[in-house]
């Protein structure tokens, strides 16, 4: 006997088992609603971690204007030149100490 015949008989073996088809129904059934309960699982755990991180940026966005906020404090033009003639002594030059460099 070919494979080909082997084949066709076990199919037809098969094919003629009333039980099968709703055996193999019930079968595809329970996979596919495993299969759509673990989707679900995974896409809310996607959702929660995507919460997390808007949640962290939203916090970052905060930190990074308030940072903005300080830089501009304390590179203010008008401490700079207070901190300059405080505590550097910093002065104008007069007319006379200044020297021209030529090329």
């Amino acid at each position: 006997m070919s494979w080909a015949s082997r084949l066709r008989v076990l199919q037809h073996q098969l094919l003629n088992r009333p039980w099968l088809s709703p055996l193999l129904l019930l079968a595809t059934l329970l996979a596919s609603a495993v299969a759509v309960s673990f989707s679900v699982h995974k896409s809310r755990g996607y959702l929660h971690e995507l919460q997390a991180l808007h949640t962290e940026r939203d916090q970052l966005e905060v930190e990074f204007g308030q940072l903005l906020l300080e830089q501009q404090a304390w590179g203010a033009y008008a401490r700079v030149g207070k901190l300059a003639v405080d505590q550097l002594g910093m002065r104008v030059p007069l007319p006379q100490d200044i020297v021209m460099v030529r090329p």
